[in-house]
């Protein structure tokens, strides 16, 4: 912008040019406050891989993957949540070989907190940083369409996912990664499990149960707000 001038008389007469400031330009507005994550569904339930997908995008390190498998995994709420299904199991008295009793209740709690640890390790990381998928589920909220729009949104991410380019894409982590942690568990199941039909529901309700925590993860806010609008 070119500056303005004025004209202003000196002490002998002679006009003389002086600069006159601009003002100043008013500073832009800053941008909408992005939507807030909380850490945790219910206060308990660990919720670190949920970011916000109305922000522009931006992508996360393989360390950074690593560090939400890890919270996913050993985040205290995990083992009481291990413990809950363990007790389940007992009572189903679900792989028989196992035991009744506190040995048998040891056992599946051990294969029940294996089998959380692995699958998030494997979709979340180790996958993820070898593919180069973002393993983060971008919740769209209610700005994103009516309520059956967002959970149709949730449950198809765990078939859809964003590579680290912003891109989506198949989602292999999820299917590859929750496989190989079936193909694993084999290792500590006893052999009467290790079929191809128990190694695919295993793997069935693993996705399931991933794609029900992103349902959550959509409408905990919803939910929250109705909880504790006062």
């Amino acid at each position: 912008m070119l500056p303005l001038v004025g004209v202003a008389q000196s002490a002998e007469g002679n006009e003389v040019t002086t600069p006159e400031v601009a003002p100043a330009e008013q500073p832009a507005a800053p941008p909408a406050a992005s939507q807030q994550i909380d850490k945790r569904i219910f206060g308990v339930l660990p919720n670190y891989r949920t970011a916000d997908g109305s922000a522009p995008f931006m992508p996360i390190s393989a360390k950074r993957k690593f560090y939400i498998a890890a919270k996913d995994s050993f985040d205290y709420p995990v083992y009481p949540l291990s413990a809950a299904f363990a007790g389940l199991y007992q009572l189903d008295d679900q792989n028989p070989s196992f035991g009744q009793g506190v040995k048998g209740y040891a056992k599946r709690f051990a294969a029940s907190y294996g089998d959380q640890a692995i699958g998030n390790m494997m979709t979340e990381a180790i996958m993820p940083a070898l593919l180069h998928e973002d393993p983060r589920y971008f919740r769209i909220g209610a700005a994103g369409g009516s309520k059956w729009h967002r959970v149709g949104y949730a449950v198809t991410r765990v078939m859809v996912v964003r590579t680290d380019k912003g891109k989506w894409d198949f989602n292999y982590s999820e299917w590859l990664g929750n496989g190989t942690a079936v193909a694993i568990s084999n290792l500590y199941y006893p052999g009467d499990t290790r079929n191809v039909a128990d190694n695919v529901e295993k793997l069935g309700v693993q996705v399931a149960t991933d794609a029900f925590s992103q349902v959550l993860k959509e409408f905990w806010p919803d939910i929250k707000h109705k909880l504790f609008k006062k």
